[in-house]
C-alpha cells in the first residue's frame, strides 16, 4: 500500500519537474477537460496543481477550473446533444421520469450528490444539461460542491491510501459534505431556489 503511494507521489513530482512552468497550466487545461472527457484522473491534476502552487493557490485554481468545466459540459450537452436525446427517449416512460427526477432535484440535493468525492460529477453535468436543469441552481451547486471535492483531492488526495487506514480523514470528509449540506440549504432559502 505505502509502496504504491510512493509511486504515486514520485510521479506526480517527476510530472511537475519534467513539465517545469507547463505542468501546473497544464493540470489547470486536465481539470476543466475532466469535466468533459470523464476518464481523466481528477484528483491527479488537482494534486499536481497542489504541490506545485501550494495548498490555497493550489485550491482556487483547482476549484475555478473545476468549475469552469463543469458550466462548459452543462452548456455543450444542452447546446448540442439535449434535443437528440429527447427526441430518442420521449417514448420512453421509465427514462422520462428519471429526467423529470433529475430536473426537479433541489438544489441542496444537487449540492450533496456532487460534493461527494467518488461521484462522477460528468455524469450530473450531462444529467442538468440533458433535462435543462435551472442554470443558477445548477451553478450555485457546482461552486459549494467543488469547495469540498477539490479540498478532498488536493489535501486527501495526495495520502488517499493513507486515508483510508486513518478514519480521522474519512471523518472529516464526511463532515465537509454535510456542511456542504448546510450551506446548499442557506443558498437555496437565499437565492429562493427549489
Amino acid at each position: 500500500m505505502s509502496n504504491l503511494f510512493n509511486q504515486f507521489y514520485d510521479f506526480v513530482m517527476f510530472l511537475i519537474d519534467a513539465l517545469g512552468v507547463y505542468g501546473p497550466l497544464l493540470g489547470c487545461l486536465f481539470i476543466v477537460l475532466e469535466s468533459i472527457i470523464p476518464p481523466l484522473p481528477l484528483f491527479v491534476f488537482i494534486t499536481m496543481n497542489f504541490i506545485a502552487f501550494g495548498n490555497v493557490i493550489g485550491f482556487i485554481v483547482s476549484w475555478v477550473c473545476t468549475v469552469i468545466g463543469c458550466v462548459i459540459s452543462y452548456f455543450l450537452v444542452k447546446k448540442f446533444f439535449r434535443n437528440f436525446v429527447i427526441k430518442k427517449i420521449k417514448n420512453i416512460n421509465l427514462l422520462t421520469r428519471c429526467m423529470c427526477y433529475i430536473e426537479n432535484l433541489s438544489l441542496t440535493k444537487v449540492t450533496v450528490i456532487l460534493a461527494i468525492p467518488f461521484t462522477p460529477a460528468f455524469m450530473m453535468n450531462i444529467a442538468a444539461g440533458l433535462v435543462n436543469m435551472n442554470f443558477k441552481k445548477f451553478f450555485l451547486s457546482i461552486i459549494i460542491s467543488k469547495i469540498f471535492l477539490v479540498y478532498f483531492w488536493g489535501v486527501i488526495g495526495t495520502s488517499l491510501l493513507e486515508s483510508f487506514r486513518q478514519p480521522k480523514n474519512l471523518i472529516i470528509v464526511f463532515g465537509m459534505v454535510i456542511i456542504a449540506y448546510i450551506l446548499s440549504l442557506i443558498t437555496k432559502k437565499v437565492f429562493k431556489i427549489d
